[in-house]
Order: structure tokens, then C-alpha cells, then sequence
């Protein structure tokens, strides 16, 4: 069983910087493959991006490419999402989440499907005032 705990969630300003952390625990954890995700108040869960399991491939939305990196410390079982030039939409609770492969799929529907992860941490409410 894998348990992870999302945590860095806050009150920003439009602009400013911010990173979240997954920590992981109960695996292997360059097993995985690890991807974020967010969710704004009255809509869909939303693709974030997407991280290998030895970190070396990174995808992500369009939304946040450019202003978003992942990374990972597979020592210390831990996954960062860095988010800079925060905008107001933005806002949501982020959600980390881990899909057995390290290797990512080659289909983006596939990475971007939140059905495909199996594990899935609380989320962290991230919020960007304008």
C-alpha cells in the first residue's frame, strides 16, 4: 500500500512563487511514476503534469508549461511541483498522485488520465489573489 501526503499548499499573490511536496511511504518509490493534478471549485479534476520515475521525463499541461516544474528526490520518496508566475486561475487544491510504471506512457491521454493512478495524496489548497 502507498500512502502520500501532499503539503506547501498557501495564500499567494498573482505573481509570486510557491512549491508543493508529495512524500511518499509503503514502496519503492522510483517504482512510480508520479503526476500532479488540481481541482477548482465546481470543476473537473485537471491534469497538472507528469513525472518518470527516475525524473528524467517531465510533460505538462499547456496551462502551466513554462511556469511549472516537477522534480523528484527518489531518496528521500518525495516529488515537488514548482509553480512560479502564479496566476489567479491557478487557485484549486493540487493533488499528487502515483501510477505503478516508471516509465511514462507514450500516449498523452494515457499520462493525462487520473484513472490511470492508483494512489492518490489528500491535496494541498493552493490560492492566488489577484
Amino acid at each position: 500500500q502507498v500512502q502520500l501526503v501532499d503539503s506547501g499548499g498557501g495564500w499567494v499573490q498573482t505573481g509570486d512563487s510557491l512549491t508543493l511536496s508529495c512524500t511518499a511511504s509503503g514502496t519503492t518509490f522510483s517504482n512510480y511514476r508520479l503526476a500532479w493534478f488540481r481541482q477548482a471549485p465546481g470543476k473537473e479534476r485537471e491534469f497538472v503534469g507528469t513525472i518518470s520515475g527516475t525524473g528524467r521525463s517531465t510533460f505538462y499541461a499547456n496551462s502551466v508549461k513554462g511556469r511549472f516544474t516537477a522534480s523528484r528526490d527518489n531518496a528521500k520518496n518525495s516529488v515537488y511541483l514548482s509553480m512560479t508566475s502564479l496566476k489567479p486561475e491557478d487557485t484549486a487544491v493540487y493533488y499528487c498522485a502515483a501510477a505503478l510504471g516508471a516509465v511514462q506512457p507514450a500516449s498523452m491521454r494515457i499520462r493525462n488520465d487520473p484513472n490511470q493512478y492508483q494512489y492518490w495524496g489528500q491535496g494541498t489548497q493552493v490560492t492566488v489573489s489577484s
